[in-house]
C-alpha cells in the first residue's frame, strides 16, 4: 500500500527558509505527478507544486512561483519542497499527494489518490 510520511514543517519567522520532505513507500510516480497542497484554517486546500514524469517539468501557484521549489529524489522516492522567503501568508498545514494520472491538472485535489497527513507549516511575521 502507498505511504506518503512528511517531514520538514516547523516555525520561521518571515524571509526564512524550510525544506518539506515526503517519503514514498509503495508508490512510484514513473507515470504519474506527485504534488504539495496546503490548507489554512477556514479556507479550502490548495495546490501549491506539483512535479510530473515525463518531461511534463513542474507546476506551481502564483503566490509561490519564484520562492517554492519541487523537486523529487528518484533514488529515494522522496519528494521536496524547498520554501524560501517564506511570507506569514504561507502559514499552513501543508500535505504532499500521490499518484495524479499523467493527463491531470496536477493541482487539482481531485487528481490525487494519495496523501500524507501533512506537516504544518507558520511564518510569523
Amino acid at each position: 500500500q502507498v505511504q506518503l510520511v512528511e517531514s520538514g514543517g516547523g516555525s520561521v519567522q518571515a524571509g526564512g527558509s524550510l525544506r518539506l520532505s515526503c517519503a514514498a513507500s509503495g508508490y512510484t510516480h514513473s507515470r504519474n505527478c506527485e504534488g504539495w497542497f496546503r490548507q489554512a484554517p477556514g479556507k479550502p486546500r490548495e495546490g501549491v507544486a506539483a512535479l510530473c514524469a515525463g518531461g511534463r517539468g513542474t507546476l506551481y501557484t502564483d503566490s509561490v512561483k519564484g520562492r517554492f521549489t519541487v523537486s523529487q529524489d528518484n533514488v529515494n522516492n522522496t519528494l521536496y519542497l524547498q520554501m524560501n522567503s517564506l511570507k506569514p501568508e504561507d502559514t499552513a498545514m501543508y500535505y504532499c499527494a500521490a499518484g495524479a494520472a499523467w493527463y491531470s491538472a496536477p493541482l487539482q485535489r481531485s487528481a490525487y489518490p494519495y496523501w500524507g497527513q501533512g506537516t504544518q507549516v507558520t511564518v510569523s511575521s
